[in-house]
């Protein structure tokens, strides 16, 4: 008796669609006429779609398709196709690398968007709305290290990084308190949330008795 090895097989091409569809266009590129070869083609495209489903959310999701089906192919098959036959040269192109912007970020955890925020703050020629600018912008921040450093934060500390930031540029008046943001640990929430629920429970509990003891009066 032969068996079946994976390690005797051919490779498979494009494995996400399996061995079977592979040897199904095996088996239409040796079909005799154009006619046949054109049908069998055009029934394991639409199979192919449906073993790929996600591939639907792509664009351009038939020529894709059928790209796939000439590159299962090894560009042997023969068929009249909605779209222009892929060349193998084509699998070979490689688009240009794109390169990441070099910026350094002073404060990682503030981001970049704050420093823009800063620098626009700094343009800003009415004291009245540069002075509220400056003021959401700290708030941000605090909001921000908190996220970020899962820890509670000083005001003075949020203040001396505004000042860093914009150059000594930028301060708030004195006495003037920052939105409260407090780092709570998710042992705490969840503790939260459980005293929540017991005293929903207990809540209930005693409409109840109150109901019960307004009926029987």
């Amino acid at each position: 008796m032969n068996f079946d090895y994976n390690t005797t097989r051919s490779d498979l091409i494009l494995a996400e669609y399996g061995r079977n569809v592979q040897n199904m266009v095996k088996y239409i590129i040796d079909l005799p006429t154009k006619e046949e070869r054109n049908k069998y083609a055009q029934a394991v495209i639409d199979l192919m779609g449906f073993l790929n489903p996600h591939l639907r959310d792509v664009a351009d999701f038939k020529h894709k398709l059928w790209d796939h089906l000439h590159i299962i192919s090894d560009y042997k098959i023969d068929v009249d196709s909605p779209y222009p036959k892929p060349t193998p040269e084509d699998s070979q192109f490689k688009p240009e690398h794109i390169g990441y912007p070099q910026q350094k970020i002073a404060y990682k955890h503030y981001g970049k968007t704050v420093e823009k925020l800063i620098s626009k703050a700094m343009e800003e020629e009415n004291p009245e709305r540069k002075s509220a600018m400056v003021q959401g912008i700290a708030n941000f921040m605090k909001m921000a290290y908190v996220q970020w450093n899962k820890d509670n934060v000083a005001d003075e500390t949020i203040l001396k990084n505004l000042k860093d930031l914009s150059g000594g540029a930028l301060a708030l008046e004195e006495n003037v308190n920052l939105n409260k943001v407090e780092f709570k640990p998710q042992a705490n929430r969840s503790n939260n949330n459980n005293n929540n629920r017991n005293r929903n429970n207990k809540n209930r509990n005693n409409k109840g008795r109150n109901n019960n003891t307004k009926q029987r009066h």
